[in-house]
């Protein structure tokens, strides 16, 4: 049976060289967001960096539209790390439903107790039925969770992957960030989540939810942006290896392919050719590690028809 995926990542662990957290409300400008987000190698130009301050300073969800692996994710994960707060993230698949995101009842926790209470003679039934709908019977799921953390960032992965119906049921949790369950009633946040929602746009996402959010495109980074990207990242690849992974990664964006590749993917090739002690990227040694950049078959298959020299001339 599916299940709906739920991590939970404290920013307290954080790795060397990063700043202490901060609260939204410190958050003075785009630009000391932007460079509080480049701390966590995370770097964003101004647009996206201007899109996540609105989101913070009005308390609105951020919607995230692009092509897979532009780091509409790593957003959320790094954002969580700023402002040191638990990430909690609710992956969207076909068919996931308001149980699965919301809440639900431990029914084996329940029936165990109701076993107890009847070997102990209990026989005040109101009383019983009471106590199986106690608090401490209800599983929190993502959204709930996300409702009763204080601070905490909601990462709403892969809208486009869930049904309409699970997509109109967000937008009423988002509108107001309560929920009710039935048996012990309304529960409000105390302090409402800092949302982003990501979409890689297999399917449109309806207009009133966007317009519950800030929306922001991310596009793939220029060439330069790739490089200080693949620099911060991995610190280990040499300048040349960089900016020669970086333009054949450019160039392959240019070609139709199935899927073209992203940021995460270009880290990838660069970390293979790190790990295989590559100081640069030449035709053979790109084609050995052309699985780490181009996932499908039919996509390698184009490229090498097409030759390497091309993809790596003038790098």
């Amino acid at each position: 049976m599916l299940t709906c995926e739920f991590t939970v990542r404290l920013s307290s662990l954080r790795g060397v060289g990063e700043s202490a957290p901060t609260t939204a409300e410190e958050v003075a400008s785009p630009a000391e967001l932007a460079g509080l987000l480049d701390r966590h190698a995370y770097l964003c130009d101004d647009g996206l960096a201007t899109a996540c301050f609105l989101a913070l300073r009005m308390g609105r969800p951020l919607f995230l539209e692009g092509e897979a692996g532009v780091g509409k994710t790593e957003l959320a994960k790094t954002l969580a790390r700023v402002l040191g707060a638990p990430l909690i993230r609710l992956q969207c698949y076909e068919g996931l439903d308001a149980s699965q995101a919301l809440y639900d009842w431990d029914f084996p926790r329940q029936l165990l107790h109701l076993r107890a209470a009847e070997a102990a003679g209990v026989a005040d039934v109101a009383r019983l039925e009471g106590e199986l709908y106690d608090r401490r019977f209800l599983l929190a799921r993502p959204l709930l969770r996300a409702l009763e953390t204080t601070p905490s960032v909601l990462l709403v992965d892969e809208l486009d992957r869930a049904d309409d119906e699970f997509e109109a049921f967000l937008l009423e949790v988002l509108s107001d960030f309560t929920i009710t369950v039935p048996e012990l009633g309304t529960i409000r946040a105390e302090r409402p989540p800092v949302v982003v929602v990501t979409s890689n746009r297999t399917r449109e996402v309806h207009d009133a939810l966007k317009r519950r959010c800030l929306y922001h495109w991310l596009e793939h980074p220029s060439f330069e942006r790739e490089v200080a990207i693949i620099r911060r990242r991995l610190p280990g690849a040499a300048g040349r290896l960089a900016g020669q992974v970086a333009r054949a990664a450019q160039r392959l964006r240019e070609r139709d392919l199935l899927k073209p590749p992203g940021v995460a993917e270009t880290l990838d090739w660069t970390g293979a050719l790190v790990a295989l002690g590559a100081r640069e990227l030449d035709p053979g040694t790109a084609a050995v590690t052309l699985g780490a950049v181009l996932k499908y078959r039919e996509d390698q298959q184009r490229v090498l028809a097409g030759g390497l020299e091309a993809l790596l001339d003038g790098g």
